[in-house]
C-alpha cells in the first residue's frame, strides 16, 4: 500500500529522517508533509523521543509482563481523555477497532454496527465495506476474502447525513450493537462533521442503547491535547487511539466507560491478548511525547497558524492559475481536493480531479515536497516545519 499507483512513478525510498525533513537512498531530501501519516507531530527522531527509546532499549524491549511505564502512560491518557475510564493497550489502530466492536457486540449482545462510507478504521473484516484511505485510492469498496456473512452484519451510511442514521435506526436500532465513527474523517481526504452531526449520532445512541465509538486515531492528540471529542464535546462510549500516542512506534488503545472495558478478559469473557501489547519499549516513546505534549500545549495554536499560512498562500496560487480546489483543514490537518464543489461527504470526495492531483504532487515531489500519495488522505504539519519550509513549498506550487 506504500506504491504510487495513485500518483503515479516509482515510491521513494527512504534512508533517515530529522525534523520535517526525510533523506532517500540517494541522498535527496524531502519536507515531508505525510509525517508517518500523522503519528510524528514533534517531527522525526526528536531528541526528546530518540533518548526515551535508546534508554529503554538499555533495559530491554519486551518482558511479556506488566511494568511501570503501562502505569504512567494509562495516567497521561486519562488526563487527555476524560471519557477514558479505563483502557487495554494493543499493537495496532487495526487490533484496536476489532476489540472495540467486538466489546460493543458483548456489551450490547447485538450483531450489526454502523460505519459511515469513506471512514477507515483499519483491515478488519467487519469494517473493509466502503472504506477509504487506500481502498479509495485503489478503487475497490471491499476486500476479496472477507465473508459475506461478516460483511452483511456492517451497515455503511454517508457521513454527514443524519437523517440516513435515524432511518436505520428507526428500523433495526435495537439490532445494532454500535456506531463507529471518524469525529473528522480523514481517510478520504479531510471531511469535516457539520454541525450537529456528532450531537446527532450521541443522542441517537442514548435512544437505542447503542453504543457511540470515535476512532481518533488521526485526531487523538493532533487537533488538541486531547481529541476531537474534547473540540467538539461530545463523548463517546469507547475512543479509538493510535499514531502519536505511540510517539512513532506501533501502537493501539481502546479505552472508555468502565462496566464497557471490564467485559474485556481477564475480568470478562471478551478475551483480547497480544505478546507485544503495551511493550515498554513503545510506551516508553508515548511517554515522552505526550509528556512534551503536555508541557507545551501552545504547538497546537503554533501549528493552527502555519497551517493557516500555508493554505491561504495556497489558495491564492489556485486561484491565480484559475484552478478549482477545494482545501478542508482542521488545526495542523489538511486535504487538497482538485473539484469544483465542497467536499462533504464520500460521494464529493470521489468526485475530484485525481488527475489533476497526481499532477500536482509529481510536480512537488520533482521540488523535494512530500505530500500524502493519495487525494483521498490527510497531510500533516508538525512542531518541525518552519515558516522557511511553508515558503519553500510555498514557492514550489508556484511552478504547478
Amino acid at each position: 500500500m506504500r506504491a504510487f499507483k495513485a500518483v503515479g512513478g516509482r515510491p521513494i525510498f527512504i534512508k533517515r529522517a530529522k525534523g520535517c525533513k526525510m533523506y532517500d537512498e540517494n541522498s535527496r531530501e524531502y519536507t515531508d508533509y505525510c509525517m508517518s501519516w500523522g503519528a510524528l507531530i514533534l517531527g522525526h527522531a526528536h531528541p526528546v523521543v530518540v533518548k526515551a527509546i535508546k534508554e529503554q532499549a538499555e533495559k530491554g524491549t519486551s518482558f511479556g509482563t506488566c511494568s511501570k511505564n503501562e502505569i504512567e502512560f494509562g495516567n497521561l491518557i486519562r488526563q487527555a481523555f476524560p471519557s477514558v475510564e479505563r483502557m487495554r493497550l494493543m499493537n495496532s489502530g487495526t487490533e484496536a477497532v476489532m476489540t472495540a466492536l467486538r466489546l460493543a457486540r458483548a456489551f450490547t449482545n447485538r450483531d450489526y454496527i454502523i460505519k459511515f462510507d469513506g471512514c477507515y478504521h483499519g483491515h478488519a473484516d467487519n469494517l473493509l465495506v466502503r472504506a477509504g484511505s487506500g481502498l479509495s485510492t485503489l478503487g475497490i469498496s471491499s476486500s476479496k476474502g472477507v465473508l459475506r456473512v461478516v460483511a452483511e452484519k456492517t451497515i455503511s451510511l454517508p457521513y454527514n447525513n443524519l437523517k440516513a442514521v435515524e432511518k436505520v435506526c428507526k428500523k433495526m436500532g435495537r439490532q445494532v450493537a454500535c456506531i463507529i465513527i471518524e469525529p473528522v474523517a480523514a481517510n478520504m481526504g479531510v471531511v469535516l462533521p457539520k454541525e450537529g452531526f456528532l450531537a446527532g449520532l450521541r443522542k441517537l445512541a442514548q435512544q437505542y442503547g447503542i453504543l457511540l465509538i470515535f476512532d481518533e486515531v488521526i485526531t487523538g492528540f493532533r487537533l488538541c491535547f486531547g481529541g476531537a471529542q474534547n473540540i467538539f464535546g461530545i463523548k463517546p462510549d469507547l475512543t479509538i487511539l493510535g499514531k502519536i500516542i505511540g510517539g512513532g512506534l506501533p501502537i493501539g488503545l481502546v479505552g472508555g466507560r468502565w462496566e464497557i472495558m471490564e467485559q474485556l478478559a481477564p475480568m470478562g469473557e471478551v478475551y483480547q491478548a497480544g505478546t507485544l501489547s503495551g511493550n515498554p519499549l513503545t510506551t516508553a516513546a508515548g511517554i515522552a511525547t505526550l509528556k512534551y505534549l503536555a508541557a507545551n500545549k501552545s504547538i497546537y495554536s503554533k501549528l493552527r497558524m502555519k497551517t493557516e499560512f500555508l493554505l491561504k498562500s495556497l489558495r491564492e496560487i489556485f486561484a491565480d492559475k484559475d484552478i478549482l480546489v477545494q482545501i478542508n483543514y482542521i488545526g495542523p490537518v489538511f486535504s487538497l481536493f482538485f473539484a469544483k464543489k465542497p467536499i462533504v461527504d464520500y460521494a464529493s470526495a470521489k468526485a475530484q480531479d485525481s488527475k489533476v492531483f497526481a499532477k500536482f504532487f509529481q510536480v512537488m515531489l520533482k521540488h523535494g515536497i512530500y505530500f500524502s500519495p493519495s487525494g483521498f488522505e490527510a497531510n500533516f504539519l508538525s512542531q518541525a516545519h518552519s515558516y522557511a519550509d511553508l515558503r519553500t513549498t510555498i514557492n514550489s506550487a508556484k511552478t504547478f
